[in-house]
């Protein structure tokens, strides 16, 4: 009976934290501005938020709609219903989402001096099994040898300063070619609809796709110094791109002689440029640092600068790092860029304890949307209680107050409170008279360094 108890304990300790959750972001609010409705008596907050603690329940769809005291009020029918909407704005829930999350509980326990900054990279969504599921394609797996295995690939903008990792966008990308894509896309859906747009953006190349995230993350109102990412999306018509938004770049640089930088006053690739410069001897942080011009082919040119760091996996090797921001040291480059690898987590993270193209099994483009949308949501709120549980000044004004009450007290009223304690415990515990205790505190007193008696003197005559 114990271990039943304590697992309801457990159980109703989550649910609390999932009401507070959806009540401290609206949840239900933000599902109504992306146009989530509902269509006969069920509302979506209550669909939502059972698709939401599924995963944490331990058991599927299918194990609760067999189980014989399930708990989901409502049919089956209705989840297909709601998963299957080509009217439901997920792309929009997750932008206003992480907007809020981030411009209204994590930016008050962020400085202004702290980086924060996007990142962009995209991951295997893996449908290995399927065969007719919408647009799905043939996409090389990096993390596994770059097989070839069907799925899409999901493109990811997220947000993070260095503690919290905020998804903010994703795109399921798949591709017009004949030869890749094993399933088009349905020709039957109305072109005004919301699942009609997202079609097309799965189309898109991942250039025009991550470009596409940024400029409605910023205009959401999400706020951010650099943009993170690795030499996949490197080029440097990207990079101007960006820089147009006023967002930096620090992104890791092909080595690949298609690319050209100005540097001196020639074009040269980066392993030209490597051979050129001087390198640094002993244990430095990095080989070396240029200066550079990028250039597009409208004539638009911005300068960076790029370091020459060691690979760790083969010291006979070098990468290259490339900031728009020239004012920041080579140092400062590097540690920066370290922040990307916060979205390898997260990717690992979705896949294996939260379900990410596993929980169902759906056909439809929507509902993979859909599902990735709750997901993605599962995290934000894990992340938000993981700062809860160890930034203390999510406590709130008590946090500041004890701050200010710690500020109060000197140095040797401090001193005095402990030997008060002190003279407290002996009399209590060892039974001395008080005469006895004053000899000896008198004699611990002599022994202390003349800055520490001075200070006690000082309080006691105050006293």
């Amino acid at each position: 009976m114990s271990i039943v108890s304590q697992k309801v304990k457990e159980e109703n300790r989550f649910s609390l934290t999932v009401d507070n959750f959806f009540k401290m972001f609206s949840v239900g609010y933000l599902l109504k501005k992306s146009n989530a409705y509902k269509d006969k008596g069920i509302p979506c907050l209550t669909v939502f938020k059972v698709l939401f603690e599924l995963v944490f329940t331990g058991k599927n769809l299918f194990m609760n709609y067999k189980a014989e005291s399930f708990d989901i009020p409502f049919a089956r029918d209705v989840v297909y219903r709601f998963l299957n909407s080509i009217h439901i704005n997920w792309q929009r829930f997750l932008y206003l989402l992480s907007a809020k999350v981030i411009n209204h509980h994590i930016d008050r326990l962020t400085s202004d001096e702290r980086v924060d900054a996007f990142v962009i990279d995209d991951s295997f969504y893996s449908r290995t099994r399927s065969k007719s599921v919408e647009l799905l394609s043939w996409v090389k797996d990096h993390a596994d040898g770059n097989k070839n295995k069907k799925g899409f690939r999901m493109l990811t903008l997220g947000w993070t300063d260095g503690n919290s990792f905020i998804p903010v966008a994703f795109n399921l990308l798949s591709s017009t070619n004949p030869r890749v894509c094993i399933n088009p896309a349905k020709n039957t859906i109305d072109k005004r609809t919301v699942g009609f747009k997202r079609r097309q953006n799965a189309l898109a190349t991942s250039p025009e796709s991550a470009l596409s995230m940024l400029e409605q993350a910023v205009a959401t109102g999400i706020k951010a110094k650099y943009v993170l990412f690795d030499s996949w999306f490197s080029f440097p018509a990207t990079i101007i791109k960006i820089c147009k938004m006023n967002l930096n770049v620090i992104a890791m640089v092909k080595d690949t002689p298609k690319i050209y930088y100005n540097f001196n006053g020639e074009k040269k690739s980066l392993r030209e440029i490597y051979r050129t410069v001087r390198k640094r001897r002993g244990r430095s942080k990095y080989l070396a640092s240029v200066m550079v011009e990028l250039h597009d082919k409208e004539g638009n040119h911005i300068p960076a600068k790029i370091v020459f760091v060691r690979d760790r996996r083969n010291k006979s090797k070098w990468l290259a790092l490339i900031s728009t921001d020239t004012s920041l040291p080579e140092t400062e480059i590097i540690r920066i860029y370290g922040k990307r690898w916060d979205i390898e987590v997260f990717f690992k993270m979705c896949k294996s304890y939260l379900k990410l193209a596993k929980e169902f099994q759906g056909r439809s483009y929507d509902m993979m949307v859909a599902h990735t949308t709750i997901v993605f949501s599962r995290y934000i709120m894990l992340a938000v209680e993981n700062r809860n549980n160890t930034d203390l000044r999510t406590i709130g004004t008590l946090f500041y107050y004890c701050c200010d009450e710690l500020e109060d007290i000197k140095f040797h009223e401090a001193l005095q409170l402990i030997i008060e304690a002190l003279k407290t415990t002996l009399q209590e515990k060892l039974l001395l008279t008080k005469e006895t205790v004053n000899e000896f505190l008198n004699y611990f007193v002599t022994c202390l360094p003349v800055h520490i008696k001075a200070k006690l003197s000082v309080v006691s005559c105050e006293s």
